[in-house]
């Protein structure tokens, strides 16, 4: 008998399962495999990004509210969702930076903050693991930690002389990191904005490259997932978090007949692989299909 296929999503915050990855989940979802999305924190320190919901009821119960965002969303992806309890850590600011609240994720011991999510990989058993590269995608302290953490339950999950009373052993076969802003991605759609004669909201963000490819480690692309005919499903996963999206903002500004025609992929980098497989690669289970007999 064939096993079906099960990919997990690791995410510091709600809202980060719909900006990053999410039309590769609804796809595989579509397919047929099991998605599970890890959600670390509750996102309690998040900034109210949609100046529509930036009233006081909404700033009093601002964790509640995420909760009830995230259950939106999930019912749009078609994946499974479930939370490891910890607090977010939030975005410091200032020179110097202020030390973290005590308590949050990010502060957390590594074993600590990974018992969760080793005790998840132990109960879903996923084939394939998907999260953050180790600077986060970019440096906020919880997406740091998801890293961490990740990289710590792939590698510990399958011991059984670790984290005794999680569970049964279960090693996962791929780690994959997010390549959430590749450059030949908005270069595409910069060219095809421009052929049309069309405002380009990335015009800023093409300028910075250099300067952040100098700041910060580039990942290669490893993996491409077609998936642009999900790109629908995506924004209105992330519209779900209202907190966090404007339906009016950067997210939503290129047609989406564009972003189809340009870059149709969603992109990751292979970060660890116990099966063999072949580069580039345009499935998560190059490799796990034929070790699971799918």
């Amino acid at each position: 008998m064939s096993e079906r296929l099960r990919l997990m999503a690791v995410h510091a915050h709600p809202d980060d399962e719909s900006s990053k990855g999410a039309a590769t989940m609804a796809r595989y979802v579509a397919e047929g495999a099991e998605v599970l999305v890890v959600t670390l924190t509750g996102g309690e320190r998040g900034s109210i990004l949609n100046p529509a919901m930036d009233r006081p009821e909404v700033r009093e119960n601002i964790g509640e509210v995420r909760r009830k965002e995230m259950a939106e969303a999930r019912q749009i992806l078609g994946v499974h969702q479930e939370f490891s309890g910890f607090v977010d850590s939030g975005l410091p600011e200032g020179d110097p930076l202020p030390p973290l609240p005590e308590g949050c994720f990010a502060v957390q011991p590594l074993e600590t903050a990974s018992e969760p999510l080793v005790r998840s990989v132990r109960s879903f058993r996923p084939h394939v693991i998907l999260t953050y590269d180790d600077e986060g995608g970019y440096p906020h302290p919880d997406h740091i930690m998801t890293n961490r953490v990740s990289v710590e339950a792939f590698e510990a999950a399958g011991d059984p002389e670790r984290y005794p009373g999680t569970g049964d052993p279960w090693q996962p076969l791929k780690l994959y990191y997010h390549v959430s802003f590749p450059r030949p991605r908005f270069e595409a759609i910069s060219a095809a904005l421009d052929e049309r004669g069309l405002d380009n909201p990335y015009k800023d963000l093409m300028k910075r490259f250099e300067d952040m490819e100098r700041e910060r480690r580039t990942w290669d692309i490893t993996t491409k997932i077609k998936c642009d005919d999900y790109f629908e499903t995506r924004d209105r996963a992330l519209i779900a978090h209202a907190t966090q999206i404007d339906p009016n903002g950067f997210w939503f500004a290129v047609p989406m007949d564009i972003q189809r025609a340009s870059w149709p992929w969603e992109d990751y980098h292979l970060a660890r692989s116990l099966v063999d497989t072949e580069m580039p690669e345009t499935d998560l289970f190059a490799g796990v299909r034929e070790t699971v007999g799918t």
